[in-house]
């Protein structure tokens, strides 16, 4: 399992937009073949920062999602409301506790 943690900074008076493109597009990612989970978080202290969390099947899953006409249409509406570089990590799940 891959997981993918995305940093996305936007300008304020964008956050609404972004909310409703999130609100929109959230099931069709999560259905994406190959994801398995989606969470989206809001920084408690600076809301103009924003992490998605998505459980991908592996790498190759998440390239097919990311290479898809679904995923060029939402980054191309997202990508402009942005106030800084997004910055994204993939990383394995060492441990987990409830």
């Amino acid at each position: 399992m891959l997981v993918r943690i995305v940093k996305l900074t936007f300008k304020e008076e964008h956050i609404p937009q972004f909310e409703a493109i999130f609100e929109a597009t959230k099931d069709k990612i999560r259905n994406f073949e190959g994801c398995n989970f989606l969470e989206l978080y809001q920084d408690v202290n600076s809301p103009q920062i924003f992490f998605t969390y998505s459980y991908w099947e592996n790498e190759a899953a998440l390239n097919t999602y990311r290479a898809s006409d679904f995923f060029t249409g939402v980054w191309s509406k997202t990508k402009v409301l942005f106030a800084d570089k997004p910055q994204a990590w993939s990383v394995t799940k060492k441990a987990s506790l409830n």
